[in-house]
């Protein structure tokens, strides 16, 4: 068995796999709602959002003994990557928990999110979208192969703190996020990489973006596809009023029914997802249940200790 441990600047979460015949399978997902994002001042994590790391990490530790697995690999996205202490923070994190962790860079992020996703995908070309608490990770991909792949510095729990005054972001502050998305889009290049019909969406946000789209339309809990106009009325729907400190009964009701974990940050999520999908054309989304955490396990641990034909 094996024990992966996802700290992202929304959740943090252990997942341990058994591996049989090379495949992985999930034998237990524990998620914590850690936020480490909201603990950023001044672009330094703030002794709270360590301390809330520490704790969360030995709980995920004391529950991996007791299971039978006494070493938990450990890594970190944009929650320690995108903070100007750094170091200094994931040192003392290993300090204190004496877990080693391996820190990705957003290069390798969008590679681990399309290792991943790609044994669980149909589609041979297209866009890969993972979209986080703290970066957005896009892959551009022909016949399975990587073509292009950048990290942007934008997430849905970034994108609420940054633009959202209340609970749900009115159409001002929608704007302002779509403003903010597309001069991402075009300072990293990748306004250059053309339309792309197809995007396979991998994380947390896409995946209750999902659960968003089979409630509104009706659809089988197994459904996994999105489709682009979809998404672009559930983003006017579910946006409050300007100037609204309330919103409508019926959308928090609506929230808190489907994706009661992330009520803050699914509209901002969903914001920059809609943005993405007009910027390319995407006409559908298909959501793959795999993800960075798959592609960690094939490519740093089950390659590494001889697993090869995982």
């Amino acid at each position: 068995m094996y024990g992966i441990v996802d700290i992202g600047s929304n959740t943090m979460r252990l997942v341990i796999y058994k591996v049989e015949g090379g495949k992985p399978r999930v034998l237990l997902n524990k998620k914590e709602m850690a936020e480490l994002a909201s603990f950023i001042q001044d672009g330094m994590m703030v002794a709270d959002g360590i301390n809330r790391a520490c704790y969360i990490l030995d709980s995920f530790n004391l529950l991996a003994k007791d299971l039978g697995i006494n070493n938990l690999h450990v890594f970190a996205t944009a929650s320690l990557r995108n903070i100007s202490n750094s170091q200094a923070a994931v040192s003392e994190i290993e300090d204190r928990t004496g877990l080693a962790i391996n820190l990705l860079s957003g290069a390798q992020e969008a590679e681990y999110d399309f290792v991943g996703a790609a044994r669980t995908i149909d589609l041979k070309s297209g866009l890969l979208v993972d979209i986080g608490g703290g970066s957005t990770e896009l892959v551009m991909y022909n016949n399975m192969q990587i073509q292009n792949s950048i990290s942007l510095p934008i997430g849905s729990l970034s994108m609420y703190t940054k633009f959202v005054k209340h609970l749900f972001p009115t159409k001002k502050e929608r704007k302002k996020i779509e403003e903010c998305v597309r001069e991402m889009i075009v300072r990293y290049d990748v306004d250059q990489w053309g339309d792309c019909p197809y995007v396979c969406g991998v994380g947390g946000t896409i995946r209750n973006v999902d659960r968003l789209n089979s409630y509104f339309y009706d659809l089988s809990k197994n459904n996994r596809f999105v489709i682009a106009d979809n998404l672009n009325w559930m983003v006017k729907k579910l946006e409050n009023c300007e100037n609204k400190k309330l919103v409508p009964r019926e959308t928090l009701e609506t929230l808190l029914k489907v994706v009661p974990e992330r009520v803050r940050t699914i509209m901002p999520g969903m914001i920059i997802l809609n943005t993405i999908v007009k910027y390319f054309n995407v006409q559908s989304i298909y959501v793959s249940r795999a993800g960075v955490r798959e592609g960690y396990l094939y490519k740093q641990v089950l390659t590494k200790e001889g697993e090869q034909n995982a």
